[in-house]
């Protein structure tokens, strides 16, 4: 009797396997697990991404859900010589290089809208390039002290508007201002209301018709260029660890506008980053654990964000930092409170904060000619 319910046991297990062996060789690609679906599907190109959509009705939504349309911003990297400089596209992982002997003695001071805003220290020499297009827009000469300077729209726009701020005392800034077309410079000097340090580490944006200036110790400034006001907001610098604040660290600070929010990124060396928002009603940094599908593209001059991202993409911050020989781009994830690459943990001390910065290629930009 045991024998021959050990039997029956056995036939039912042969044939639950064979079944189970069956439904496996019946599977297609399109049962693919969400997630891993979504990881193959952004690392395609969009063209790529046209053709897998046409599979099937799964594989048409996943596809819809990651294809990019929008370009991701590229970071460019200046070199210490010569005239070759580097493009990475960090959602393709691609490098392009490219030679533009026009840059010649000339250093990055911010991106907009896929322009540089430049500056030759021997002549003086304040203008606008597009890397993309070749094109060349000059601004009148300028004495720049350090190369800290925010910009309100591209240079072909009625509303550009160039703005740098330079430390004159600890009560008096000296705002400048200047735009396409001018003769010259126009430069104030403003009374602080209160403390406030200018300086070569200081993040500039513009925002809502505002600029706004996040000094070395983290207070808040603001200029309106419509009445040329300027004050010193009472907002209490974004609260961070002690062990932050060691050796260099305001390399690793960053600034950004999005939408009309304002957003600060402080990084360390031995910690995961933080992010902060600025609550207007409230009138304070407060720290973000999630950034609700946008995505960060931090760099010391000039820094982005999207929402337009592929899902593999959403609740990271992206560093101008590449590892691997060019094949992958430090990035954090909010999401898994982790690097990527793993234990990528980067001593902006270590690196030199302007040898790269963000800058967002033309609409359907792929690679240069």
């Amino acid at each position: 009797m045991l024998h021959r319910l050990a039997e029956t046991t056995a036939d039912k297990q042969a044939i639950t396997n064979a079944e189970k062996a069956v439904t496996l060789e019946l599977q297609s690609w399109s049962d693919l697990p969400a997630e891993l679906l979504e990881l193959i599907m952004s690392c395609l190109t969009l063209e790529e991404n046209i053709r897998a959509s046409a599979v099937c009705k799964r594989w048409y939504s996943v596809a819809i859900a990651t294809r990019v349309v929008n370009q991701t911003p590229w970071i460019m990297f200046f070199p210490k010589v010569g005239d070759t400089y580097e493009f990475y596209d960090p959602l393709q992982r691609e490098t392009y290089c490219i030679d533009l002997p026009e840059l010649c003695g000339s250093r990055v001071c911010s991106t907009i809208d896929g322009w540089l805003l430049l500056y030759r220290p021997r002549t003086h020499r304040v203008f606008f390039f597009n890397p993309f297009t070749r094109e060349s827009i000059k601004l009148p000469r300028y004495e720049m002290s350090y190369q800290i300077v925010s910009v309100s729209a591209a240079p072909t726009s009625a509303s550009c508007i160039v703005f740098t701020i330079k430390h004159i005392s600890p009560t008096v800034v000296a705002i400048s201002t200047c735009h396409a077309g001018a003769t010259e410079w126009t430069t104030v000097n403003h009374q602080n209301r209160l403390p406030f340090v200018s300086s070569i580490w200081n993040k500039l944006v513009y925002c809502n018709g505002l600029f706004y200036c996040l000094s070395l110790t983290g207070w808040l400034g603001v200029f309106d260029p419509d009445d040329r006001s300027w004050d010193v907001l009472s907002i209490h610098p974004p609260k961070c660890p002690e062990n932050f604040f060691t050796k260099n660290w305001w390399k690793g600070k960053f600034m950004l506008e999005h939408q009309g929010e304002l957003f600060v990124i402080y990084t360390c060396s031995t910690e995961n980053p933080i992010v902060f928002k600025l609550d207007r009603n409230k009138l304070v940094w407060e720290e973000m654990k999630t950034l609700d599908g946008m995505t960060i593209f931090a760099s010391f001059l000039s820094s982005h964000g999207r929402n337009d991202l592929p899902g593999i993409m959403r609740n990271n911050v992206f560093f101008s930092k590449v590892r691997f020989y060019g094949k992958r781009c430090i990035s954090y994830s909010l999401d898994d409170c982790r690097y990527y690459p793993r234990k990528q943990y980067h001593d902006w001390g270590e690196q030199d904060p302007f040898e790269s910065i963000w800058i967002v290629p033309p609409q359907n930009f792929s690679a240069f000619s």
